[in-house]
């Protein structure tokens, strides 16, 4: 009762910007305060320990807090803001969905994380270190996709125009901002449009399938290759430590029983492509490929070239 008879007065005189941010200049939005006592938005706050793990405003060190990443919200500030600036709240909170809806988006904006090639069901660990890599990362969780691209640098376009999806499956963070994140390869895409955002790139993509070979269409001349490819594959996995290559990319796949019932072929073949001994730029057409056929014939030829190497 005391509380509401306070009300009108704490009305009279609370100002929106007396609840701002001191890092995006708007409302508070999900406070948390820092052990030094400082209250921030929780993005606007991770945002800043991307570059610096000490507090924006006092530079009090933080990194324990980094790592733990136990970000308590303000519940004071929150029920403040709730109660005497509703308009003002689902004003901020309009903002912030549509932000989130646009991140959310797998089609346009992507983000795309330019490093190495990555392939359909293959784990692909990443150290992650740079600023805007925490960001899109985050982001990528926040938003609930768990999602985002992976492409091969290029010298003229800034990264390549075919990548791969990956999913986070697992993040693990340190003290100094760094994290290890855990991914596997989920589908392929073709590059329509190439952008940037917040320091990192992102891409408006459209996904990849293999074409489906009828039986009429003599798919039956080429159900042998899978076989050969198979036959071959201990060439590769005996001239690497099979211990590392198991540690990083896991235990080749068992062969599948029916060659076309997934729209990126065979398991065993993106894996077989990831552990070979090739560059970025031969494997790279290989993604591209729609035709699991031509993608077979590539891979039995690599693998013969290495037979006849070994033997030479």
């Amino acid at each position: 009762a005391e509380t509401d008879s306070l009300s009108p007065v704490v009305s009279d005189v609370l100002d929106p910007t007396d609840l701002e941010c001191s890092l995006c200049m708007r409302l508070f939005y999900e406070p948390v305060t820092t052990p030094c006592g400082h209250t921030f938005c929780l993005q606007c706050l991770e945002r800043c320990l991307d570059h610096n793990p000490k507090c924006p405003l006092c530079k009090e060190e933080l990194s324990e807090y980094l790592v733990q990443r136990q970000y308590c919200k303000t519940v004071l500030m929150e029920n403040l803001i709730s109660k005497y600036l509703p308009s003002e709240l689902m004003e901020r909170q309009k903002i912030q969905q549509e932000e989130m809806a646009e991140l959310s988006n797998l089609n346009k904006n992507v983000p795309i994380f330019v490093c190495t090639m990555a392939f359909p069901t293959v784990p692909c660990p990443l150290h992650i270190f740079e600023p805007c890599y925490r960001l899109m990362i985050r982001r990528c969780i926040e938003t609930g996709t768990n999602c985002f691209g992976m492409c091969l640098g290029d010298n003229l376009k800034g990264f390549a125009d075919y990548g791969c999806l990956l999913e986070i499956r697992d993040v693990k963070f340190f003290s100094d901002g760094r994290s290890v994140v855990d991914t596997i390869g989920r589908r392929r895409f073709k590059v329509i449009q190439h952008k940037e955002r917040d320091g990192y790139n992102t891409a408006d993509i459209e996904y990849l399938e293999d074409v489906k070979l009828a039986r009429e269409e003599g798919w039956s001349r080429y159900r042998e290759l899978p076989e050969a490819v198979i036959t071959q594959r201990c060439v590769c996995v005996s001239m690497c430590q099979k211990e590392r290559i198991e540690g990083h990319f896991g235990p080749m796949p068992e062969k599948d029983s029916e060659l076309q019932a997934c729209p990126n072929g065979p398991s065993w073949c993106w894996w077989l492509l990831a552990v070979l001994p090739l560059e970025g730029r031969a494997q790279l057409p290989f993604l591209a490929l729609t035709s699991l056929k031509d993608r077979l014939s590539g891979i039995r030829k690599v693998l013969l070239f290495m037979a006849q190497s070994k033997h030479r």
